[in-house]
């Protein structure tokens, strides 16, 4: 797969296709709008999106409870606050990543040195990290530096599938779909980098109850089956605002080891990864999925 994909999925055109066309009109005017406009926008969005996902919010104030026991109900719902102006705040940086123009933010990134590493060996690069909001932005920062593919889910409607996708490969060297695992195995194996985030619930046979924070989360294994079968190297990748309008991006060291012959011992570690990295960053992690939504037999659900 290449960039000339993009070219070959058609929007939906015709009468029913325009409250599509529309909406991405204003997306891609926002996107286009000057930086501290568009933080204003996001701003105003969080505020809405407060009162509008109410059950959204209810998840994520589970989610805090669960993960953070230790922390007061007031401290709680402060980071669920600062949390919801987050998702605000990302719905800007997701449009900016994927319609703006040249990026201007400010951004420091350390770690390169170990990607560099791994290339000159002529193996392949999983870059393991979260959702957290600042992943499309960051990751088009990302590919100023580095020929950088990504796995994504598809979208429902047609008309944001193929402008998503459009306008991700204007930057990101290729991207795949959950379904297109063959091709992402092709593309590791001749030396690729594929940004990764396995945080999210996931039910199936290559899924394992494996903790995070704690709790047994239904986490997939494919971390642990991708590494197996492309040899490729496992490399932490965070990323986070600096609170001054600029970005963080830090790539770690290869994990050792890596994978063993454990697939939940892996998954394991994976998920202590990615909690490291929540807890460097909290307010800015997706908290309004369901991410204990699947539960081991016997148990109640917990949403």
């Amino acid at each position: 797969m290449s960039k000339s994909t993009a070219a070959e999925e058609k929007p939906l055109s015709g009468k029913s296709s325009w409250p599509g066309r529309l909406a991405l009109w204003f997306l891609k005017m926002l996107a286009n709008a000057p930086p501290w406009l568009g933080r204003l926008f996001g701003r105003g969005l969080a505020a809405v999106l407060w009162h509008l996902m109410r059950g959204r919010r209810r998840v994520a104030r589970k989610n805090l409870k669960l993960c953070f026991p230790d922390r007061s109900d007031a401290e709680r719902e402060r980071l669920l606050r600062q949390s919801m102006q987050s998702v605000g705040l990302g719905g800007y940086e997701f449009v900016r990543a994927w319609w703006g123009p040249s990026i201007h933010e400010p951004y420091t990134i350390t770690g390169l040195e170990h990607i560099d590493a791994i290339r000159s060996q002529g193996r392949g690069i999983l870059l393991l990290s979260g959702h957290f909001m600042t992943l499309e932005l960051c990751g088009r920062m990302l590919c100023r530096h580095i020929p950088l593919a990504g796995m994504y889910r598809r979208h429902k409607q047609p008309w944001l599938e193929h402008a998503v996708k459009a306008g991700r490969l204007t930057y990101a060297d290729a991207m795949f779909a959950r379904e297109e695992l063959r091709a992402a195995v092709k593309y590791i194996k001749k030396g690729g980098i594929i940004w990764y985030a396995p945080d999210q619930d996931m039910r199936g046979k290559d899924a394992v109850f494996a903790p995070f924070f704690g709790i047994p989360a239904s986490t997939i294994t494919a971390t642990h089956q991708l590494a197996r079968l492309t040899g490729a190297a496992v490399l932490p990748f965070f990323h986070r605002r600096d609170g001054q309008g600029g970005y963080v991006l830090r790539i770690g060291a290869p994990l050792a080891d890596f994978p063993s012959d454990d697939a939940v011992a892996d998954t394991a570690r994976v998920n202590g990864l990615i909690e490291q990295m929540v807890r460097e960053a909290p307010d800015e992690y997706l908290w309004i999925h369901k991410r204990f939504k699947t539960r081991p037999a016997g148990e109640t659900g917990l949403y």
